[in-house]
């Protein structure tokens, strides 16, 4: 049975989402961590998106949709990850990239599913504002209907300090987007990586 988010609304199976997962003050020592950190613009097929990326432990090429050994996660990063692993009940070292991403107010990120060269388990942590996360079952690009209306079947908001995890089902059957957010917003998330990468 799908879990209900705090309204009642289902998530989509194997999704799992927690409020006030960090502390305020680790989110404000989180924020403090990563103002300093050196962001790169993010562009696909010629076009640069409004958000902004760090890539630590491997990084990923958005053009070569390639995935590459990168910087080593930072030490500020490691509790935080520990935590998250503890909760998806894996091996911390088992996520071996953390993607910082920054949302300026109006950045939207498009329907899509993390890279296949990343695993199974996908952890995030919502930072500073509130975005909604929308599902909809995936559809391989050949298969989908020219006009066809693809509406979202769920509808989750990541409130500042929360965790979410996308695995099984919800990673493996479902795509993801995220409307633009109306305020600034930054997301850490963890990745494990598929063997064959």
């Amino acid at each position: 049975m799908p879990q209900p988010d705090l309204f009642g609304t289902p998530l989509p199976p194997d999704f799992r989402y927690q409020p006030d997962f960090l502390s305020g003050a680790e989110e404000n020592a989180l924020l403090a961590e990563i103002g300093a950190l050196d962001f790169s613009p993010v562009e696909m097929r010629g076009v640069v998106a409004k958000r902004r990326t760090v890539h630590f432990g491997w990084t990923y090429g958005y053009y070569a949709r390639r995935a590459e050994p990168g910087p080593p996660l930072p030490a500020f990063l490691l509790p935080y990850r520990d935590r998250t692993a503890v909760w998806a009940g894996i091996d911390p070292e088992a996520f071996v990239e953390a993607l910082v991403t920054e949302y300026p107010p109006g950045a939207p990120i498009g329907w899509h599913r993390d890279a296949p060269q990343f695993g199974d388990v996908i952890a995030g942590l919502s930072l500073a504002g509130t975005a909604r996360m929308k599902f909809r079952p995936y559809v391989s690009p050949s298969a989908v209907q020219p006009g066809a209306r693809r509406p979202t079947t769920h509808d989750v908001e990541l409130a500042p300090r929360s965790a979410y995890l996308i695995s099984g089902i919800a990673r493996r059957e479902f795509e993801h987007s995220i409307p633009p957010v109306d305020g600034r917003r930054y997301s850490i998330t963890f990745r494990t990586l598929r063997r064959a990468a």
